[in-house]
């Protein structure tokens, strides 16, 4: 079963960054990337990756067939979706210890979800 541990950066992720030398910022990537390789190891890292600051974000609706786009920044938000790892793993408990493993779970919280298994679904 596919499950998302989700990386939110929120007013309290960003107190403990604020709180955490050079070194502990650097260690806090590196772990993301030994987090990466030891699920890749595993053969249960499906993706995963750090994602830009909202700034950079491009919104995309369509409207009576046109699609419009919308570039930021937008008005402040309290909190965003700063990173994932998209997990294949046989249940919930084994979703959790991999989302413990995370480093920002050390300091805040990070969240897990199951993905919805669409594949039996017809078009």
């Amino acid at each position: 079963m596919k499950y998302l541990i989700l990386i939110q950066s929120n007013p309290q992720s960003l107190a403990v960054w604020e709180t955490l030398t050079d070194q502990q910022r650097a260690d806090l990537g590196l772990g993301h990337l030994r987090l990466s390789a030891e699920m890749r190891d595993a053969g249960v890292l499906v993706a995963g990756e750090g994602l830009g600051d909202p700034a950079l974000a491009t919104q995309v609706s369509v409207r009576d067939g046109r699609t419009i786009t919308s570039d930021g920044p937008y008005a402040e938000v309290k909190e965003h979706l700063a990173g994932f790892y998209l997990i294949d793993v046989a249940d919930l408990d084994e979703a959790v210890a991999w989302a413990a493993k995370a480093p920002d779970a050390a300091y805040t919280r990070v969240e897990v979800r199951p993905v919805l298994d669409m594949s039996t679904w017809e078009i």
